[in-house]
């Protein structure tokens, strides 16, 4: 599939007839019952996150998290290499966060820095981003082969949206320190980073290691569809393994009553 950011919908919402907390509930219960089933056959969960800045990644994270077993799982924000990383392969600080078999890994942001920030800032020369697609696959395919599970997600919003996002971020002081400076810069780009990640989904797009575009404009549409994607991806992954996770159907009665 060719996927690319103008493509989407981004009118999508959160059907009114559906009950975001219900809903929420009853995915978040699947995530608990997959995080065990990973767990006890080793099996390890990798999912990076990808967006514009303020497109809901933090939110899809939070949500993500809230009721799994902290003990199973870790959340690495990622930010520009330090200076003594630069003087290493630009993916060797990833491998240091990667999670043990039957651990989850979440990276909000990932690697695709290179392919996206360094390219369009300059801080990587032309060949080394033009390379880096390479050693990206490369890394995933190591990763896939040796039991891990890796999910790509890119949530996307609308440049109207997200200046309305910033705006609510300056005027809200429980948010104010999200937005910085870096942030109204990179707006400034936005066509250049719509081609780095078109460009990023057409190289890097593989059948093992997925991208997963999406729709953002409405937060919980957005927070409940990644939810969806990782449980659909999970239950197909474990299934080439000729293994079947258990839906825990007498609990979710408990969360429907």
């Amino acid at each position: 599939m060719n996927k690319k950011l103008e493509n989407l919908k981004m009118d999508k919402k959160l059907d009114e007839k559906v009950s975001y907390k219900k809903e929420l509930k009853k995915l978040q219960l699947k995530m608990v019952n997959i995080q065990q089933f990973l767990f006890h056959h080793n099996i390890g969960l990798i999912i990076g996150f990808e967006g514009m800045d303020a497109a809901g990644k933090g939110g899809a994270i939070k949500r993500l998290t809230q009721r799994v077993d902290p003990r199973g799982l870790v959340v690495h924000p990622i930010a520009a290499p330090r200076p003594h990383e630069l003087r290493h392969n630009h993916l060797q600080r990833f491998w240091r966060k990667l999670p043990a078999k039957g651990s989850i890994g979440i990276f909000d942001r990932t690697w695709y820095g290179r392919v996206l920030v360094e390219r369009i800032e300059e801080f990587a020369t032309e060949a080394e981003w033009q390379r880096a697609y390479k050693e990206i696959n490369e890394f995933e395919k190591v990763l896939t082969d040796d039991n891990f599970i890796m999910l790509k997600f890119w949530i996307h919003i609308s440049a109207d949206e997200q200046l309305e996002r910033f705006k609510l971020r300056q005027q809200d002081p429980y948010k104010h320190w999200k937005l910085t400076d870096e942030d109204w810069r990179n707006r400034e780009k936005w066509p250049a980073y719509v081609q780095a990640a078109n460009d990023m989904f057409a190289k890097t797009d593989m059948k093992n290691a997925p991208w997963i575009l999406i729709e953002g404009n409405d937060k919980k549409y957005a927070r409940l569809q990644v939810l969806k994607e990782i449980i659909k991806h999970c239950e197909q992954e474990v299934a080439k393994k000729g293994l079947k996770i258990t839906d825990p159907a007498e609990l979710l009665i408990k969360v429907q009553s």
